[in-house]
């Protein structure tokens, strides 16, 4: 059971649910996107908001910013999330644009809002989950593009309301958060884009 609680939190990490969003754009839209627009946009993505920042992380933990990849306490918090919202900068001004496809700029906009809000609270010695953040920012999401679209993802976000509470129950056991950090999490998550949807939807 510890090993699966564990796993779970590899699972859904922050870095791979913006991936996770776009994906499943692509695999919804009903809009004709060239394949190798498709490809070249994830190639982007994996390389500014997975490969990078890990490396970013390991010249962080070499300068002795930070200790180890948890982010244990609020000050070794500041740099990565600070990095990560110039990362989040770069996309929405050079991938994601708002003339090409404008529901994944709002929804980098609002993981940028997100990640800044992460930030000041950490300034403010305030641990807010970022899993909690990142999985329940990707839910809003996935329910603001059923509407917009008019699909049927009702399975999915099903599972996606799963995959919330076994993150929450992972990092419960981990002894990562409370659970006052894990609710400011979701609310950090979902209001950004809950506010954004009128842009777009």
């Amino acid at each position: 059971m510890n090993w699966l609680l564990k796993s779970i939190s590899y699972i859904f990490h922050p870095l791979l649910m913006p991936l996770l969003g776009v994906c499943f754009y692509f695999s919804k839209s009903p809009r004709f996107i060239p394949a190798e627009i498709k490809q070249a946009k994830i190639v982007s993505l994996i390389i500014l908001t997975v490969i990078l920042p890990i490396l970013l992380f390991f010249l962080l933990k070499t300068l002795g910013k930070v200790k180890s990849i948890y982010l244990k306490n609020t000050n070794e918090r500041i740099y990565p999330l600070a990095l990560n919202g110039i990362v989040i900068l770069i996309v929405i001004q050079r991938i994601l644009t708002p003339t090409q496809i404008i529901e994944l700029y709002y929804f980098f906009v609002g993981i940028l809002i997100s990640t800044m809000t992460c930030l000041l609270l950490a300034i403010m010695k305030f641990k807010a989950s970022i899993h909690m953040i990142s999985v329940s920012g990707v839910f809003m999401f996935f329910v603001a593009l059923s509407i917009h679209f008019s699909i049927n993802i009702n399975g999915t976000l099903a599972l996606m309301m799963i995959a919330i509470g076994a993150v929450a129950t992972s990092r419960l056991h981990l002894k990562a958060h409370t659970y006052k950090e894990l609710i400011m999490g979701v609310f950090v998550g979902i209001i950004p884009q809950l506010i954004l949807v009128s842009y777009w939807l």
